[in-house]
C-alpha cells in the first residue's frame, strides 16, 4: 500500500481512537505520531493529514449535528461571520483541524529528521 494512503487511513482512525480519552487536540497527536512512524515526503507530510482530519472533522461533525437538527451549529453560525449556515461552519471546523493536524505532522517529521 501507498505510503500516503497508509498515513491517511493511520491518521483517521489514531484520531477517532484518541478523540474518545482526549480533548480536540487529540487529532495533533494523531498527525504528529503518524508522521513519526509513517515517513512521508515534501508536500505530503503537510496535505495528508490536512485532508485527513478536514475529512474526519467535517464528516464527525456533521453526524452530530445531524443528531439534533443542527440546532448548535446554526445557533453559533449565527455567532460567526458565517451568514448562519451550519454547513459553512461544519467546512471552517474541518479546516481549523486539517491546518492543526498539518502543522503538527510538519513538527513530527521535524523532529523525525532530528533524531536521525
Amino acid at each position: 500500500m501507498n505510503k500516503n494512503i497508509t498515513n491517511f487511513i493511520a491518521t483517521i482512525a489514531l484520531a477517532f481512537i484518541l478523540s474518545f480519552v482526549l480533548p480536540w487536540w487529540s487529532v495533533m497527536t494523531a498527525a504528529l505520531a503518524t508522521a513519526l512512524f509513517i515517513p512521508l515526503k515534501k508536500a505530503a507530510v503537510f496535505f495528508v493529514p490536512f485532508f485527513a482530519i478536514l475529512i474526519f472533522w467535517v464528516v464527525y461533525s456533521f453526524i452530530l449535528s445531524n443528531g439534533n437538527d443542527f440546532t448548535l451549529a446554526k445557533r453559533i453560525a449565527v455567532l460567526l461571520p458565517l451568514g448562519g449556515s451550519p454547513y459553512v461552519l461544519i467546512l471552517v471546523t474541518g479546516l481549523v483541524g486539517g491546518l492543526a493536524a498539518g502543522i503538527a505532522a510538519i513538527f513530527g517529521k521535524q523532529i523525525s529528521l532530528a533524531t536521525k
